[in-house]
C-alpha cells in the first residue's frame, strides 16, 4: 500500500511537470508564404489610375516597396535612402535646389514629387528618360551623384537580411532576391502614393468652400489669357496644368531662357530631336507650396517669382511653347491683388493627408 502511494504520487508529479512545460513552450513560428492579397487603392475623385497589368500591387509588394524606398542600403555608404530626397512632409520631394548624393555632390537638376504616379502617361524624371517607373527606380541608385551603389551589392546586402529574405516570399513566392523583383516593389509602392484630398478637391465635392480671394484666384488659372479684353483675362494655368491632376503629360519649353542662355537641353538629350531642346516634363500643380524650390533647375524659390516669371518674364526661345511665348509682348497683366489671390488659390492644392498618412511613412520608425 505505502509503495501504490508513492507510485501515484511520483506519476502525479511527472504529469504536473510535463503539463507544465507544455504551457511555457513557445508556439510554432507562422511559416512564411506569398500573399497575394489586393492593395486597394483610394483616390477620392480622380479617374481610375493607370495601373502595369504585369505588376498589379498587392499589399505584400507595397509593403516591400516601401521597406526599399527606405533603406539606406540601397546606397553604396549605407547612408542614403530614395525617401532622403522624396521626404513626405515636402510631398515626396525635398526643398534643395539640387539633391545632394552620398559624396555631398549635387545632381543636376531639382528632384521630383513622387505621387499620383499612376496618373501619368508619359515617361518619368525631368527630361523621361525611364518608360517605366520601375526603370525609374533602379537608376538613382547607380547614379553616382546619388546613392552610387550598383545592382549586384544592393543584392548581396539584402539577400543577408532575414527581413527581406521573408517580404520577398511575401510579394513574390520566392526569397531569391533580383534587381527586377526591387524594381517591380519600388514601382508598387510609389503607384500606391496618391494625394487627392487638398482643400481644392473638397471644394469640387461641394464640402467646403474657397474664400473670396481663392475662388477669384481659382478664376484666373482657369481663365485663358486675352490682350484684346484685358478685363476678362486671366493667368490660363490650365493650358499646361489642367484635369484632375494637374498636368498634361507634355514636355514642354516654358520660356525660362533664351537660345543663347540654355545650358541644359532636357528632352532634346533622350531623343535627340532639336525640336525637344530645353523642353522639360510638366510637373503636377497638386501640393505646389510644399515643393520650393521650382523648375527643373530650382531657380525661383518661391511661388511668388513662378508667377511673376509668367506674369512678365517670359523667354523667347526656338522651342519655347506658343502660349507663354503668346503672353510675352503685354505679360499675363495681372495686378498685385491677382497675383494674391492667384497665391491664395495655389495652396488650396496641397493635400495634408498626403503628408501625414503612415502609410506612406518609415516603415522603420513605427
Amino acid at each position: 500500500m505505502w509503495q501504490l502511494k508513492h507510485w501515484l504520487l511520483a506519476t502525479a508529479l511527472l504529469t504536473f511537470l510535463v503539463v507544465a512545460c507544455n504551457k511555457t513552450k513557445e508556439p510554432a513560428e507562422e511559416p512564411v508564404v506569398f500573399d497575394d492579397t489586393p492593395y486597394v487603392m483610394e483616390y477620392g475623385a480622380l479617374p481610375p489610375p493607370n495601373l502595369p497589368e504585369d505588376n498589379p500591387l498587392t499589399k505584400a509588394g507595397v509593403q516591400l516597396g516601401r521597406m526599399l524606398f527606405y533603406e539606406k542600403k540601397l546606397s553604396g555608404d549605407n547612408t542614403q535612402a530614395c525617401a532622403d530626397c522624396h521626404r513626405q512632409e515636402h510631398a515626396f520631394t525635398d526643398t534643395s535646389r539640387f539633391s545632394i548624393g552620398i559624396a555631398e555632390m549635387p545632381g543636376h537638376r531639382q528632384a521630383m514629387s513622387v505621387f499620383n504616379m499612376a496618373w501619368h502617361t508619359n515617361d518619368f524624371f525631368w527630361d523621361g528618360r525611364a518608360e517605366l517607373l520601375r526603370d525609374q527606380a533602379l537608376m538613382p541608385i547607380q547614379d553616382e551623384l546619388e546613392m552610387n551603389e550598383s545592382l549586384e551589392n544592393v543584392v548581396a546586402k539584402l539577400n543577408d537580411i532575414q527581413m527581406y529574405r521573408d517580404q520577398f516570399i511575401r510579394a513574390f513566392g520566392s526569397e531569391e532576391i533580383t534587381t527586377e523583383k526591387i524594381a517591380l516593389a519600388l514601382e508598387q509602392f510609389m503607384l500606391s502614393i496618391v494625394s487627392y484630398n487638398s482643400k481644392y478637391d473638397r471644394y469640387l465635392a461641394g464640402i467646403e468652400n474657397l474664400s473670396e480671394s481663392e475662388e477669384r484666384g481659382r478664376e484666373l488659372y482657369f481663365t485663358e489669357y486675352n490682350p484684346f479684353f484685358p478685363q476678362y483675362s486671366g493667368a490660363d494655368c490650365q493650358h499646361c496644368h489642367g484635369g484632375m491632376n494637374l498636368e498634361n503629360d507634355l514636355y514642354q519649353n516654358n520660356g525660362l531662357d533664351t537660345d543663347a542662355n540654355i545650358t541644359d537641353i532636357g528632352r532634346e538629350a533622350v531623343t535627340d530631336n532639336p525640336y525637344d531642346k530645353a523642353k522639360f516634363k510638366v510637373p503636377s500643380l497638386r501640393n505646389i507650396a510644399l515643393t520650393p524650390p521650382y523648375m527643373h533647375d530650382g531657380r525661383f524659390q518661391t511661388l511668388e517669382e513662378v508667377i511673376d516669371h509668367y506674369n512678365e518674364g517670359i523667354q523667347t526661345s526656338e522651342t519655347a511653347d506658343p502660349t507663354v511665348i503668346y503672353t510675352q509682348e503685354t505679360g499675363l497683366m495681372l495686378t498685385e491683388q491677382d497675383k494674391q489671390d492667384l497665391l491664395n488659390f495655389l495652396h488650396t492644392l496641397t493635400d495634408e493627408t498626403l503628408i501625414t498618412n503612415p502609410e506612406y511613412a518609415s516603415p522603420f520608425e513605427e
